[in-house]
């Protein structure tokens, strides 16, 4: 089974989105891969990493599109933290706005969906 990591806070510090992980999480070993993915039931995006040849899903909720949408604007770069230290998130930028501009006007996402990255993104 995949494990599913969940961001319970952001924080916006020198020109970096630091999203903070819920729960028990320790990114020793872990690994960003650059890419994202939508899970429209959830109204989340995730990111995938990968630790010891396993994906991660790192979940990307609507309750922190907002400063996601900050951050894409000011141009900064994405991180995850826990207690033990930080990740960059590689290309979260470029595949974050790939999403969004594929998104708009497009069902195969769900109407909720469409509308929830809609209202904050466009």
């Amino acid at each position: 089974m995949k494990q599913k990591w969940t961001i319970k806070e952001t924080a916006i510090r020198e020109n970096k989105l630091i999203f903070q992980l819920q729960g028990d999480t320790n990114l020793e070993n872990t690994k960003a891969c650059g890419q994202m993915l939508v899970d429209s039931d959830s109204l989340a995006f995730i990111y995938l990493l990968e630790k010891e040849n396993e994906y991660v899903y790192l979940e990307i909720p609507e309750m922190v599109w907002k400063e996601c949408k900050v951050a894409l604007e000011s141009n900064h770069t994405f991180l995850i933290k826990d207690a033990n230290g930080e990740l960059l998130l590689e290309n979260f930028k470029d595949e974050l706005e790939y999403l969004i501009e594929n998104i708009r006007g497009n069902g195969n996402y769900g109407e909720e969906m469409e509308n929830a990255v809609s209202s904050v993104f466009l």
